[in-house]
């Protein structure tokens, strides 16, 4: 009987890949975006805590869309520099963050008419955070889940915006959080 479902499922599946590939020819593309975070900053004793907050910054990414369904994405987003002002121990400190991110995802796009879409990506990311204070400094590098979920208008057959809540991975002691708000242009080819 499991085996029986499990034929059943894969031949479904590659029904509907086979139908979404004679209705959109494969193709790949690039896009930049303005990424915005929020800036964070923990540490034990600190008080008066203070940072930039949210912040804009760039992301650049490309993919491959393997019909209107299915493709995979990769990029590389910014954080931006951020100062961070605290205290400890009533002396005030100052101190400033600095991160990046790659990541790789698959991407499951739902077409909802001619010119928008909703998608989902799933993946990993590859994150650095950097904190620099008086007579200090401190870095961090790790790979964690990646996930997003967006929407996409296309402007005509080959130009698009995109919209996106992107999540890299879980929340960190400084630097800029794991959740990223996301506009930008896509040019496919």
């Amino acid at each position: 009987m499991k085996k029986l479902l499990v034929v059943l499922i894969a031949s479904a599946a590659a029904m509907s890949a086979a139908q979404a590939q004679s209705t959109s020819a494969p193709r790949a593309y690039v896009g930049a975006g303005i990424a915005s975070a929020d800036h964070d900053f923990k540490q034990s004793g600190a008080s008066n805590v203070d940072t930039d907050g949210w912040k804009a910054s760039g992301k650049i990414f490309g993919g491959y869309d393997f019909n209107q369904t299915w493709g995979v994405e990769a990029g590389y987003t910014d954080f931006a520099k951020s100062d961070v002002n605290y205290s400890i121990g009533g002396v005030n400190r100052r101190g400033e963050t600095d991160g990046h991110a790659f990541y790789v995802a698959g991407k499951a796009t739902l077409p909802v008419n001619e010119q928008f879409s909703v998608y989902g990506k799933l993946g990993a990311t590859r994150i650095k955070n950097e904190l620099e204070i008086v007579n200090a400094s401190m870095s961090r590098s790790k790979t964690e889940a990646y996930g997003a979920v967006g929407a996409e208008y296309k402007l005509n057959q080959n130009v698009s915006l995109v919209g996106e809540y992107e999540r890299y991975g879980k929340s960190k002691d400084f630097g800029a959080k794991a959740d990223v708000l996301t506009i930008g242009a896509k040019y496919a080819f």
